[in-house]
């Protein structure tokens, strides 16, 4: 079985993991002042110190089990179905939650920007949910990408301010140190721990990471490493440019700060990146949440339609309206501390039944347990991560407890009517007298579900030669498929169906068995026997094309890339067309196909400008006409006012004198190639267009994205792409 593929590198990952902690030090630190004084610059760095047991015993289990779900996964692994419950919930509602402050706090940053009465806090952060919801349904591809570009510039501004702080830094501002003793130090501990929140977010997406035994253990401690730098630097700056009595009901602290260093400019820089900061967390909390409920429904353990995917969407659209919904609520009738505290509460929660995991899949020697990352210090830095959530639980006040204990008894409640029939069990379910609590009906069954749909039972160590994606759009499956292997004949051809999924779905959600990929499958195995061609058959999802592609062809080391292609390079920053990536990265010879229709091929024009690869790209028309049985045709445009074309002809028709099917020199002059182009291909059934990747004709071939020799051609296009460090192919 083909795994996921794997295309989140280690600084993406890290990127991901910081970008889901900025919120909190654009919120949270100038009400925390409120509660533990000028200290909360320590606070923070407990807190840190808090989070570190869950840091290490969820890189174990991540390196364990490197798939998608994450904390969700891992406790119902070791405590059975119903305690998966209790944490798909509790993970839901943290998550939310923090999406619910990110929210309130963007509205008083945007106060900044455009005046608005301050009674409409409420309905702006409705409102910007109402748009994330929307973008979220959607499923809008590439937005994602912006959120390094937003980490990079909100952490660089922060650093920048915490050097230019310490230049203004007063001692005598930070008194009282600790304004309500330790009882009040260790309260804003508490407070501050949904900060670190996003810390261990990318092990939801583990199944998706580069080398995840190495990279998963390596994200959690850098980024908690420099999280927790910016965090402990800007709170102690805060408290020492800003009065603790204006900070304790503050929560745009980053604006008060950079206004009362550099000025209004600089306040409204920060209103600027406090905005686009905050609306980039709540919404990247929304896509991260509402995989919950859907994961949880596919598994029975939450009503069927949380898991229903939008057939012309791809999302979970229920979920994520659900999501949405609990947000939009919390936003009404909680204010920003107790959204807070609510949030940190289950995150606590969530995080001792981490450590908790570790311990029981250790002390069950489970046999398929083998982590490649172990928590050091096993187990008291388990035991003091529990004890000391317990602690930090206790000081949140009766309101977050009560709701901890609503979430047991919520989750008991689904688990019953929804769950108790589940299959599943955990690993604890043959230790101690309370066994039953952690079994399904059965656990006989295998839990996996296929990423992949193949022809061959050894499809994932295919080394074929040509490599063809099927994006979905292709004009005919088939006549893409014959002219890959019309390239470099009777060679092992792979064909791979791709699912382009936004990121708000499980890549293991997706029923790749579809009507539409099976008939592709039998139309290809049809094709095979009747043209005796040696066709694989996979189908994958994934969430970016281009990097599944581009590893793809890595795995099976292929000689050429062919693809349909409509002509455009690239088509900006919310379509994805991987054709402009795939030209600068891929580590193979690329075609790009355009069909216009025609299905037999008995005269094919090749148009060739002078260049050291001329050569390759006239074996590999050759090698097509050989196929179809077709003439070459070898085609130079010339300007005008070119008199000396006696070595042209000489070096073009040397060229074409050892191919083995019927070939004739074309020489035309003109001032417009891309008019004298189009008429000539009028008379031909194909148009190899053989330019060199980096010559200087590319600034003639892309006008406005567009091959517009490809655009305007009058028959199907093929263009081949050559790359210098691979091997011409073998000649017939």
């Amino acid at each position: 079985m083909k795994k996921l593929q794997r295309t989140l590198s280690l600084p993406g990952a890290i990127a991901v993991s910081v970008g889901g902690m900025l919120s909190g030090i654009f919120v949270l630190p100038g009400l925390a002042v409120g509660i533990t004084g000028s200290s909360v610059w320590l606070a923070f760095l407990v807190a840190a110190l808090c989070i570190l047991p869950a840091v290490l015993s969820k890189s174990e289990l991540a390196t364990a089990m490197p798939k998608s779900g994450g904390t969700y996964v891992y406790i119902e692994r070791a405590f059975g179905p119903l305690f998966g419950t209790i944490a798909g919930i509790g993970l839901w509602l943290s998550l939310l939650l923090k999406s619910a402050f990110s929210l309130v706090g963007l509205s008083a940053y945007l106060y900044v920007l455009i005046e608005v009465d301050s009674g409409l806090t409420k309905s702006i952060a409705l409102l910007a949910l109402l748009a994330i919801l929307l973008l979220n349904i959607f499923g809008v591809k590439k937005v994602e990408k912006t959120q390094l570009i937003i980490v990079t510039i909100s952490v660089v501004s922060l650093i920048l301010i915490v050097f230019l702080g310490f230049n203004t830094f007063d001692s005598r501002l930070t008194e009282p140190v600790f304004l309500d003793g330790n009882s009040g130090f260790i309260t804003g501990v508490a407070f501050l721990y949904i900060s670190y929140a996003g810390v261990t977010k990318i092990a939801a997406v583990a199944g998706e990471i580069k080398n995840p035994e190495k990279n998963i253990p390596r994200t959690m401690i850098i980024s908690l490493f420099l999280i927790t730098s910016i965090y402990v630097l800007v709170a102690l700056v805060l408290v020492g440019n800003v009065e603790a009595s204006i900070l304790a009901t503050d929560i745009k602290p980053i604006y008060t700060l950079f206004q009362t260093i550099g000025g209004d400019y600089f306040g409204y820089a920060a209103g600027v990146i406090g905005v686009i900061t905050l609306m980039s967390m709540a919404n990247s909390g929304v896509l991260a949440s509402s995989r919950f409920p859907f994961a949880m429904s596919k598994d029975k353990l939450m009503p069927s339609y949380l898991s229903k995917i939008s057939s012309k969407f791809l999302t979970p659209v229920s979920a994520i309206i659900t999501t949405s919904v609990i947000i939009g609520l919390a936003i009404l009738y909680l204010d920003v501390v107790k959204i807070a505290k609510l949030a940190s509460a289950f995150k606590v929660l969530m995080f001792i039944f981490n450590e908790l995991s570790v311990i029981v899949l250790r002390e069950t020697n489970a046999q398929w347990y083998k982590p490649s990352f172990r928590s050091p210090f096993y187990p008291y830095v388990q035991i003091f991560g529990i004890l000391s959530g317990i602690v930090l639980l206790s000081y949140l006040g009766i309101m977050p407890l009560l709701s901890v204990f609503g979430v047991f008894v919520l989750g008991i409640i689904i688990f019953i009517i929804y769950g108790s029939k589940t299959d599943r069990s955990g690993v604890i379910s043959n230790y101690g007298f309370l066994s039953f609590l952690f079994k399904g009906e059965s656990s006989n069954k295998d839990e996996s579900r296929p990423v992949s749909s193949n022809l061959s039972d050894d499809i994932s160590n295919i080394n074929a030669e040509i490599v063809v994606p099927l994006l979905g759009d292709e004009t005919s499956t088939e006549m893409l498929v014959e002219m890959a292997s019309s390239i470099n004949d009777k060679s092992k051809i792979n064909t791979i169906n791709l699912f382009e999924v936004p990121n708000q779905t499980f890549l293991e959600a997706i029923d790749l068995n579809t009507p539409t990929s099976e008939s592709k499958r039998r139309r290809l195995e049809k094709l095979g026997k009747y043209k005796n061609l040696n066709i694989s058959y996979e189908s994958i999802a994934t969430h970016d094309v281009a990097n599944s592609i581009d590893n793809i062809t890595g795995q099976s080391k292929c000689k050429w890339l062919v693809m349909e292609w409509d002509g455009r390079e690239h088509a900006g920053i919310f379509v994805g067309n991987p054709i402009g990536w795939l030209l600068r990265n891929v580590n193979s010879n690329l075609a790009l196909f355009k069909d216009n229709g025609v299905r037999r091929f008995s005269k094919i024009l090749i148009a060739l400008r002078p260049g050291r690869r001329n050569q390759y790209f006239i074996e590999v028309a050759d090698k097509i006409c050989q196929h179809f049985g077709a003439s070459l045709t070898l085609l130079h445009i010339i300007s005008e006012n070119e008199r000396k074309t006696s070595a042209l002809q000489r070096s073009s028709e040397e060229a074409i004198s050892s191919t083995k099917s019927k070939s004739e020199l074309k020489i035309v002059k003109s001032s417009n190639p891309v008019e004298t182009i189009s008429e000539e291909s009028a008379s031909y059934d194909l148009l190899v267009l053989g330019t060199p990747e980096k010559d200087n004709w590319i600034r003639v071939l892309f006008g406005a994205g567009e091959d517009r020799f490809v655009k305007m051609a009058a028959c199907s296009v093929l263009r081949p792409v050559s790359y210098t460090h691979l091997t011409l192919p073998t000649k017939a």
